[in-house]
């Protein structure tokens, strides 16, 4: 339990002093983000924020998080892309409802959300408990998705190190005096429209992590592209990590000297980096943009040298 609390009071501290730094969009001087609610089933409303212009790229935070998770890296986002930004069921400024948190049902509100606000297909950068309600929303709904990104998320319970699955298991409304001092749940009770729901969401949470699941054959039916993101110091196992890009066709072989057997879709292990700094990290938007923007090939090194 030590460890636990010394985990969730890192991930709090981190969260925290981005939610306490200054609003990017006024910062950068950029235009200010068009922000609404949308509702969806047993009380759940969803709150979002489109910022830029461009392809349009939706943008999910991970557990106990909100879109402000994403505050130093969102206007590299927001440069190229028009970014819709979700907080998810619970989460920041979005109604916890009266469901359980789950995420196929989550995938369904963020196809309802996206077809409300006009949008056909949309690329999506998914991190965590986000990379897997971007990873159910192209399952379910792979005509809305063009080109997905899941960062830090496994496909399996089994992904997770092995002393991860007791402390997930034990988060729950009983942890909430011992993190009131964090800036985790202070961030909370500054956005969440009913401050006093945060106890039910350690217990939907708690719920939800404890709930195992597979999800390996669904890997398979993914359509579009996908890249996985992973830190070099990640919550999620390496051996999980090469699994989960050979179920989608990477990994099985060389590639050739032409490219002629290299997969569509592509793997990035970041180097330096933790679970619980990825969502803030530059090299995180210089990695993904390109496959995101369709780049492909390699350069010649015959032409690479100066003359």
């Amino acid at each position: 339990m030590m460890h636990l609390r010394k985990s969730i009071l890192t991930f709090g501290l981190t969260i925290g002093a981005l939610l306490m730094a200054p609003a990017h969009a006024d910062a950068q001087g950029a235009l200010a983000p068009r922000k609404g609610y949308i509702p969806a089933s047993d009380g759940v409303n969803y709150y979002y924020e489109i910022h830029g212009q461009g392809e349009p790229l939706l943008l999910l935070h991970g557990g106990l998080g909100s879109i402000d998770m994403f505050g130093p890296i969102l206007p590299a986002f927001a440069k190229q892309r028009q970014v819709i930004a979700v907080d998810l069921q619970g989460h920041g400024r979005t109604t916890l409802g009266e469901r359980p948190i789950d995420l196929v049902s989550i995938g369904n509100d963020l196809a309802m959300l996206l077809r409300k606000l006009d949008y056909d297909t949309v690329d999506v950068v998914g991190y965590s408990f986000g990379g897997g309600a971007g990873f159910r929303l192209a399952v379910q709904y792979p005509g809305l998705v063009r080109r997905l990104v899941i960062v830090s998320a496994p496909f399996a319970q089994e992904g997770f190190y092995p002393e991860m699955l007791p402390q997930q298991a034990a988060v729950g409304a009983a942890m909430v005096e011992q993190m009131k001092p964090t800036p985790m749940y202070q961030s909370y009770i500054k956005l969440a429209p009913r401050p006093a729901d945060f106890p039910r969401l350690l217990d939907r949470m708690g719920e939800f992590m404890r709930k195992p699941y597979d999800w390996t054959e669904d890997v398979k039916k993914l359509k579009g592209p996908v890249m996985l993101v992973y830190g070099d110091a990640d919550m999620v196992r390496p051996e999980h990590i090469v699994r989960s890009f050979q179920l989608l066709g990477g990994g099985l072989k060389d590639a050739g000297w032409q490219r002629e057997h290299m997969s569509k879709n592509r793997l990035a292990i970041l180097p330096n980096l933790t679970h619980y700094e990825m969502f803030m990290a530059p090299t995180l938007v210089t990695t993904v943009l390109p496959f995101l923007n369709g780049e492909q090939g390699a350069p010649v090194w015959t032409t690479t040298r100066d003359k």
